[in-house]
């Protein structure tokens, strides 16, 4: 092969792999479906888990798209994971589990380099305390740069439950972790009490660990009265872990709540000085005005 021939092979090659994704690739979508209910997961997640070749997803999250019917029942799915619908198209469902979240990462990217598009679902929003950070940290550990990564968003804890207690999120909030698997509670402490101190709403996420604890270090920056949320499960209805519930009380009483705080389906939503209620005949709901605003100012 002379120079030339060789130089535009090179070049054919290039055009092939733009941006290193070769042409033949699929691509690695990580879904979030919310809380996994269809009236609560975009379209564009549907669609994508429906289209791609290989999904992985916990048992629950296949049970939620199993009677959704974005995955055919598991009747027929036969023992290898293998689905094959009306109209030829064949699918693998593979179940994830928290200890093989980084076997799970590398097995897509050999997918997506076989030219199979992967659904990596996750529940809530990817990003939020979600699968999208190991993806991309696997991706860079294991030289994956050829791999295309899509992240298709879904509805969080945070915005779930503030939908379900009313308006408790329409001023400044930040999210804080209480799970201290991949960071020292000392971190965490030091985040909450600025959040506290800062007069952030605050949404809790992962209560089922030291959740008193962290409503004690908030008591200390913020007044008793403070409004808190409980919300379990929101927008899964009865087919959460423990069924969607959601219970107002307040910063001083929030410890003494425990049997409202279910596991991993629940976060607390902690108000601040601005928080106030609202009551109808039905239930209460919480409201934090931006910037403390009459309607006039609207």
């Amino acid at each position: 092969m002379s120079s030339d021939d060789e130089s535009a092979e090179a070049e054919t090659t290039a055009d092939a792999t733009v941006g290193g994704t070769p042409d033949d690739h699929g691509t690695l979508y990580v879904v979030g479906i919310g809380p996994g209910l269809p009236d609560h997961m975009t379209k564009r997640a549907k669609e994508v888990i429906e289209s791609s070749e290989v999904v992985i997803a916990s048992s629950l999250y296949q049970e939620f798209l199993r009677d959704d019917g974005t995955l055919l029942p598991e009747a027929e799915t036969d023992e290898d994971g293998i689905a094959i619908r009306d109209d030829g198209f064949e699918q693998e469902i593979v179940r994830s589990t928290m200890g093989r979240q980084i076997e799970l990462a590398r097995a897509a990217f050999d997918h997506v380099r076989e030219g199979k598009d992967v659904a990596h679902v996750s529940g809530g929003d990817p990003s939020v305390y979600g699968k999208s950070d190991l993806i991309f940290k696997m991706a860079e550990e294991d030289d994956a740069t050829d791999i295309p990564i899509e992240i298709v968003p879904g509805i969080t804890a945070a915005l779930g439950g503030s939908a379900n207690v009313g308006a408790p999120l329409c001023n400044d909030f930040c999210t804080v972790s209480l799970s201290d698997k991949w960071r020292g509670w000392d971190e965490i402490e030091e985040k909450l009490r600025a959040a506290a101190i800062s007069d952030f709403v605050i949404v809790l996420y992962n209560c089922w660990r030291n959740y008193e604890k962290a409503v004690e270090i908030v008591r200390e920056e913020r007044t008793d009265d403070a409004y808190v949320a409980i919300v379990n499960d929101a927008g899964r209805a009865d087919a959460g872990r423990n069924g969607e519930s959601q219970f107002v009380t307040t910063l001083g009483e929030a410890a003494d709540h425990d049997d409202k705080v279910s596991g991993m389906g629940t976060s607390l939503i902690i108000g601040n000085h601005e928080t106030e209620t609202w009551r109808n005949d039905d239930r209460t709901y919480l409201v934090t005005p931006r910037g403390g605003r009459d309607v006039d100012d609207f």
